[in-house]
């Protein structure tokens, strides 16, 4: 075990040539981030989850119940013994072969049974309460985050001024506040990680996995290996779209569809604005080229940079899907009233894509039904970190 920690501990691997980890340790001067900081987030993350549970409940449902916001849950599906063993058993989704063959066993048409099958999983999805109180939950801590984001970076030298995060660099001492904001990001999207494992499963369960999977990872490096100045810049800029994310999706669970659709425009605006514009531009070309130039390449720089490039990747995912909703409610507004909850929901469709919408729901239904984040929030949209998050879009990071 020691020839395993001495191997991933590796100075020439996590620091810059004639840098040691004894350079780096705490004195009465300075002090300097440590890789057992980080352990604090595993506590931390739960207490937040607990918070969580305890601010759904107390209050995040009463003010669903204020909006009228109903407890109830999607259509049921009717008892039928034979449908049921099938897709408790069998398949949730049969194919053509299995719905014809049950279509003659049951005398009834194919379409019927598909309807049946609809109603059925989407029975086991959460309510629009639910939905709500997990939305504003993340609105909130989003709110807060980014707060505290703008109000300390407003005090920093590299706020604007890049080339100041690689000044100096490694011996850049660790702030209380760099400190409380990194432990802070890093417990919450833990629990976000454990957490999605019981929220609403959606269609990009994957993508947003792997989305938390880059963002714990990009906190973890950046601050073991002391990146945190520029690694502040990145968290404060993917809560930006991630507050307005959540917020479209509690306009759009509690029907106030002009103000989901005008928030929703305008989280569209910031997430592309900020994730493929900003963020390359200003971030990125700070820890490719600046720090290239400044400090110069070492191994876990190579990592730490294509862990943002993989970021980027994902941001231009769920762009991608941002634009297509857009593009969508253009084409549906010219053929009659254009109806604010076109834009209200991103792909990551809160009870099953389009595919799945029941042919014979009134036509508001099936927009609520259909695809809407981050992004995050996120992400309603919620795909983007997350982030529509996160896109987040949680980020959301």
């Amino acid at each position: 075990m020691a020839g395993i920690l001495a191997w991933f501990w590796n100075e020439r691997f996590w620091l810059p040539h004639n840098v040691t980890w004894a350079d780096l340790k705490n004195t009465d001067e300075a002090t300097f981030p440590q890789a057992e900081d980080l352990y604090l987030a595993f506590p931390l993350a739960l207490g937040i989850f607990m918070i969580r549970l305890v601010f759904e409940r107390f209050i995040a449902k009463p003010c669903a119940l204020g909006l009228k916001i109903q407890a109830n849950g999607p259509q049921k599906a009717q008892p039928n013994a034979i449908l049921e063993k099938v897709f408790t058993s069998i398949t949730k989704h049969p194919d053509e072969k299995r719905l014809e063959g049950l279509s003659k066993q049951l005398d009834w048409d194919v379409r019927t049974i598909q309807r049946w099958f609809r109603h059925r999983r989407n029975q086991e999805k959460p309510s629009t309460l639910t939905r709500f109180c997990e939305s504003m939950w993340a609105f909130t801590f989003y709110l807060y985050i980014f707060t505290y984001g703008v109000r300390f970076l407003k005090k920093t030298s590299w706020q604007w001024n890049t080339r100041e995060c690689w000044y100096n660099y490694p011996y850049q001492p660790l702030t209380m506040d760099i400190h409380y904001y990194y432990i802070v990001e890093l417990s919450f999207y833990l629990s976000l990680l454990f957490s999605q494992f019981t929220d609403i499963r959606r269609k990009d369960f994957l993508i947003m996995f792997l989305h938390h999977l880059v963002t714990i990872s990009l906190i973890t490096f950046s601050y073991v290996n002391n990146m945190a100045r520029v690694g502040t810049l990145v968290i404060c800029l993917h809560d930006a779209a991630d507050v307005l994310m959540e917020a479209a999706k509690m306009a759009n669970y509690a029907k106030c569809q002009r103000l989901c659709n005008v928030i929703f425009v305008m989280f569209a605006l910031v997430f592309i604005s900020s994730r493929l514009g900003v963020y390359p531009i200003w971030i990125l070309n700070s820890t490719l080229f600046e720090s290239w130039e400044i400090v110069g390449p070492f191994p876990s720089w190579w990592v730490f940079n294509v862990l943002l490039l993989l970021l980027l990747l994902l941001h231009s995912f769920w762009s991608y899907l941002i634009v297509r909703i857009a593009c969508r409610a253009v084409s549906r507004g010219k053929a009659g009233k254009w109806n604010p909850l076109h834009v209200s929901k991103d792909d990551r469709s809160d009870i099953e894509s389009s595919s799945d919408e029941e042919e014979g729901s009134p036509p508001t239904q099936k927009l609520h039904n259909s695809a809407t984040n981050g992004t995050s929030g996120t992400s309603g949209a919620n795909g983007t970190n997350g982030y529509l998050s996160g896109p987040s879009c949680r980020d959301e990071h």
